[in-house]
């Protein structure tokens, strides 16, 4: 490994005695693991039933070894663990079998040793992760949970940090990010740490209303101000007094209205249309768009004076793409709300289906992030995790590419073939489910090609 851990990780054997199995647990033993050893299935079930275990390497078929019994004593003990499964070649399908019941990556006769040590860590590391996440789902409940918000990435913990910082004050905040990045998360944050929690929250997304109602809807308007005003009605200024007003989108905001919001931003008095009545209301404005606002005023359609009212705090989101280490806690608790919202029975994700959605560019940020994990549980078709097969396909099947693939003109086919699967076993860390998803091939044929290679090799 790497580097040592702080508690030694607990992995059991489950093999028959042989010198491959003395080599093998002397060397997980060198790797700083605790090691548990069993000759036979019925002395695994025993350990597994006194004892915690973090991983699991254990023999497919081999005399008075039921590898796939004792896999699943070890899931049901541990949803999490890392099992690796070890056959000979004859029993590929029976791997491929052990795979699809949850085995973290399967193995041939003889073992590479620090194959399996790329494994484990990986294994281990998605098991902390999954650990992590439930542990710091609680601390940031208690430290960061802001209306929904829980990140933990390096830009939001600046984030965090700075709404603590302006929620206590009255300054107008400019919230500038992605459309879907977390902006509204965000505004609704700094009103819950404010003090005017207690009132209202009040949100309009202006961009989204026609040029000619964004007045009405921010100021009001008298009975008969036009056709259909069959009453008089409040803007969301009024409904918002004493609380926090929230302006999504401000940028697209018409030029008229834009000098009657930097009165009412002034000293707080306005009109609704069709009257003549001075109304005013205390509040808290917080504005957002995706939009450049500073090139708007350069190009003359956004208000200077106005924009320098709104900037003065100013709070910028990142795209998901670059948080990427808090897609696995969104994902997570994306996955309990939908699974509970949608009575299915989904428990968590599985490790490749993670790394997929991880390496995602994610346009949309994270609206399209929640949206894509709810339509995976809907369409869920059994218990259970949520596999790479339940990701759409326009993000699974996108291209991806892996430096290093020195092709050389006058190389046969065989050997690019080799190369590309070898560079790309590299690129994974050995995990042979997940190289096979990438190449597009089977995981049977990925494990005949690998034989197929070391046995030329070998002549």
């Amino acid at each position: 490994m790497s580097e040592k851990r702080n508690a030694e990780p607990r992995v059991l054997a489950v093999l028959p005695e042989s010198q491959r199995t003395r080599e093998l647990l002397f060397y997980l033993e060198q790797q700083a693991f605790e090691v548990l050893y069993a000759h036979e299935g019925q002395s695994a079930y025993d350990i597994l039933d006194a004892e915690g275990v973090d991983a699991l390497i254990y023999a497919l078929r081999e005399k008075r070894i039921d590898g796939l019994r004792v896999q699943q004593l070890a899931h049901a003990r541990n949803p999490a663990i890392c099992a690796i499964a070890i056959a000979g070649p004859e029993d590929i399908e029976l791997g491929v079998e052990a795979m699809r019941q949850g085995a973290f990556d399967f193995q041939l006769q003889p073992l590479n040793l620090a194959k399996i040590g790329a494994v484990l860590e990986r294994g281990l590391s998605y098991q902390q992760l999954v650990g992590e996440v439930s542990d710091l789902q609680r601390r940031l409940d208690e430290r960061y949970r802001f209306d929904g918000i829980a990140r933990r990435s390096s830009p939001w913990q600046r984030i965090y940090r700075q709404i603590e910082q302006v929620a206590q004050s009255r300054s107008s905040v400019l919230v500038l990010g992605e459309t879907g990045s977390g902006k509204g998360e965000v505004a609704k944050a700094i009103h819950q740490r404010s003090r005017r929690r207690e009132s209202a929250f009040v949100e309009i997304n202006c961009g989204a209303l026609p040029e000619s109602l964004v007045e009405t809807e921010l100021f009001g308007h008298e009975k008969g101000a036009y056709t259909g005003a069959a009453a008089a009605r409040k803007g969301r200024f009024e409904l918002a007094d004493q609380g926090t007003l929230f302006l999504d989108e401000v940028g697209d905001i018409p030029p008229a209205t834009q000098v009657k919001l930097l009165r009412v931003i002034q000293d707080g008095r306005f009109e609704r249309v069709g009257g003549s009545a001075t109304h005013r209301a205390d509040v808290r404005l917080i504005a957002a768009t995706h939009r450049d606002l500073e090139q708007m005023v350069r190009e003359g359609g956004f208000r200077a004076d106005l924009f320098y009212r709104l900037n003065v705090v100013k709070i910028e989101v990142p795209p998901l793409r670059e948080c990427r280490e808090d897609i696995p806690i969104l994902v997570d608790e994306f996955i309990r709300e939908f699974a509970a919202e949608n009575d299915k029975r989904i428990e968590g994700i599985a490790p490749r289906a993670l790394d997929v959605l991880r390496d995602y560019d994610w346009p949309g940020n994270v609206r399209e992030l929640k949206n894509c994990v709810e339509g995976m549980v809907v369409m869920c078709p059994r218990e259970g995790t949520l596999e790479v097969g339940d990701i759409p396909r326009y993000i699974n099947r996108r291209e991806r590419v892996f430096p290093g693939l020195d092709f050389r003109v006058g190389m046969s086919m065989y050997e690019i073939e080799q190369l590309a699967i070898a560079e790309t076993l590299k690129a994974v860390d050995y995990d042979r489910r997940r190289a096979a998803e990438i190449l597009q091939i089977g995981l049977s044929t990925l494990y005949r090609k690998e034989k197929q290679y070391a046995r030329r090799a070998g002549q």
